[in-house]
């Protein structure tokens, strides 16, 4: 079967690779439908994201469907649709004796740090496989994108009558977006780029956006905003040294600001001016939790989550490799591409 590998950055190719054996115990061989590219392919494509390691077949956003189940397994049966967990834990360490599964000290995301999706079949753990029967494969290949952003939400905690301000506008963005309106509070979304915030104003239904300008300008449409009070809590979604360093100047005094984008840079930023004297709480976010998962199908089975306008691109899985980096061009418009498998 052809599977598409990442040999090095920007370098992608179909390879031919066995399908999988029989699975052994506590082990499901799926056979993936979807796939969607996040900012993390396109990092590891270009080289900037820093847990990714080559060669590597990528895929992480996935909707997939039960192949075969080896001994022991009773979550899933062949036939069933599901949604994967990608976060590949050891269930022994510190972090996941305290259910901090999401940080496992030996954490193994599918795609990254071990081969994921692209591929037609593949082995993996069972109890990585949230069973969404009611869901169609593109919805299930969202799951894993709109778990960042309920985690990240999760981690800043707002209430009903606060009000929280997203960086950057983005598949993650959107995702912390989506979950910021579930909680009640007031949401404010700034970007550089006016056609992403065009898609949160008309598409996503937020009034209160702001257009990136670098400078004091930002700190002062937040505060006109706000009435001063500046934001409760602060997701910065962009994975920019720089604007994580400037987020603090966004929050409220006891405010909280939580890194959910990744950066390979060093962050500087004043202590007593601003983080002491507001007394701020910095949390970073990683991944989601198995709970994140279970919630967002019934989300979306309800209703409350609308997926329809989240896919802008679909490719098929041959014509990957020549879609990349059309899809990396600002002028693509993309907010999620998502990849069909064959059948």
């Amino acid at each position: 079967m052809q599977a598409l590998v990442l040999e090095r950055p920007k370098e992608l190719r179909f390879i031919d690779t066995p399908e999988p054996g029989s699975p052994g115990p506590g082990e499901a061989v799926v056979r993936v439908h979807a796939v969607g590219i996040c900012g993390t392919d396109y990092g590891g494509y270009l080289g900037t994201m820093p847990f990714f390691s080559y060669p590597r077949i990528p895929g992480h956003e996935l909707g997939v469907e039960v192949v075969a189940v080896g001994p022991g397994v009773v979550n899933v049966k062949p036939g069933d649709r599901c949604c994967v967990e990608p976060y590949i834990n050891c269930q022994t360490c510190h972090s996941c004796a305290r259910g901090l599964t999401n940080c496992c000290e030996h954490h193994q995301t599918l795609g990254v740090h071990c081969d994921g999706g692209l591929r037609p079949l593949f082995t993996l753990p069972a109890r990585k496989l949230h069973l969404s029967p009611r869901l169609t494969h593109e919805q299930n290949a969202l799951v894993e994108t709109l778990a960042i952003g309920c985690h990240a939400i999760d981690r800043g905690g707002p209430a009903a009558t606060e009000t929280v301000l997203i960086i950057g506008a983005g598949p993650i963005g959107l995702s912390a977006l989506e979950f910021a309106k579930v909680s009640g509070a007031r949401v404010i979304v700034m970007d550089m780029a006016a056609k992403r915030l065009d898609f949160v104003r008309n598409t996503m239904g937020v009034a209160d956006t702001l257009v990136a300008t670098g400078d004091a300008r930002d700190v002062e449409a937040v505060a006109r905003l706000t009435e001063g009070r500046m934001a409760e809590v602060v997701v910065d979604a962009t994975g920019s040294a720089a604007s994580m360093a400037r987020a603090l100047e966004f929050s409220s005094f006891g405010g909280r600001l939580v890194y959910v984008g990744i950066t390979q840079g060093d962050l500087v930023f004043p202590h007593a001016p601003v983080m002491h004297r507001r007394e701020l709480t910095l949390l970073a976010s990683r991944n989601a939790r198995s709970r994140d998962f279970a919630r967002i199908i019934g989300l979306i089975e309800d209703g409350t989550i609308d997926t329809r306008p989240w896919i802008t691109h679909r490719i098929p899985f041959g014509d990957t490799i020549a879609a990349f980096p059309e899809l990396l061009a600002p002028a693509s418009g993309v907010i999620k591409a998502v990849i069909g498998m064959p059948a």
